[in-house]
């Protein structure tokens, strides 16, 4: 379920809100855990929507969509952690749609076909993003994104956004030591594994790619 600010909420400026967990906290076992489910939605999560209210008031972005906070203030460098606890927020949001219980296997036909086309082949793609999450040096996200009618592996450190860069999310793997480690401790590369043979979710990729090829603006929206 995505939680859509309307023009009356932005005008009575509400706060952002945590959204649920699009599943149980212990959907994802044993590929991820319910105690790393509570500990990086529970808390860091969480805690970046709690910083992304305290910042944004009374400041121009006040009441802006999710998405327009980010795009605004992405270059300003007076506004770093507003942007960070923002995009942190929205990264966050769309990661945990991009899994579901009984998720992995291959993508549905078309958009399989479409891979095909991109990558030489799902196996070589697999392969290409499981390379990018374990080589993204440090803390950041590995992602699967669309850039104009074209598929690509990208990977941002830190807090950074595709849609930012004129690309388009379709999905990602957080790479985070929190989003792991409690699970897999240093073996980053076993759960960046396990997350895309386990738990993607392909039609929600699908359905990002179907709006993209339609719209190259689109961004999948994740305001709360």
């Amino acid at each position: 379920m995505l939680f859509l600010r309307t023009a009356e909420d932005n005008f009575m400026a509400r706060p952002f809100q945590l959204p649920p967990l699009p599943y149980a906290d212990n959907a994802l076992a044993p590929v991820i855990s319910a105690q790393t489910i509570a500990t990086h939605y529970g808390k860091h999560h969480k805690t970046y929507v709690e910083t992304l209210n305290k910042l944004v008031a009374g400041t121009e972005f006040e009441g802006q969509a999710l998405e327009a906070v980010i795009r605004g203030t992405a270059s300003k460098t007076d506004q770093t952690s507003l942007f960070n606890n923002a995009a942190q927020t929205w990264n966050h949001t769309f990661y945990w749609k991009c899994m579901k219980a009984g998720g992995g296997g291959k993508p549905p036909r078309a958009f399989a076909e479409r891979i095909d086309g991109a990558f030489g082949g799902f196996d070589k793609f697999r392969a290409e993003w499981i390379n990018t999450a374990i080589e993204q040096f440090g803390s950041g996200w590995a992602w699967l994104v669309a850039d104009g009618d074209s598929l690509a592996i990208a990977r941002t450190g830190n807090a950074a956004v595709p849609f930012t860069m004129g690309l388009t999310p379709l999905l990602t793997i957080d790479v985070w030591e929190h989003a792991y480690y409690l699970d897999y401790q240093n073996r980053r590369t076993d759960y960046v594994r396990a997350v895309i043979d386990k738990l993607i979710n392909w039609d929600f990729a699908a359905s990002n790619f179907e709006h993209a090829a339609a719209d190259h603006n689109f961004v999948p929206v994740m305001s709360a």
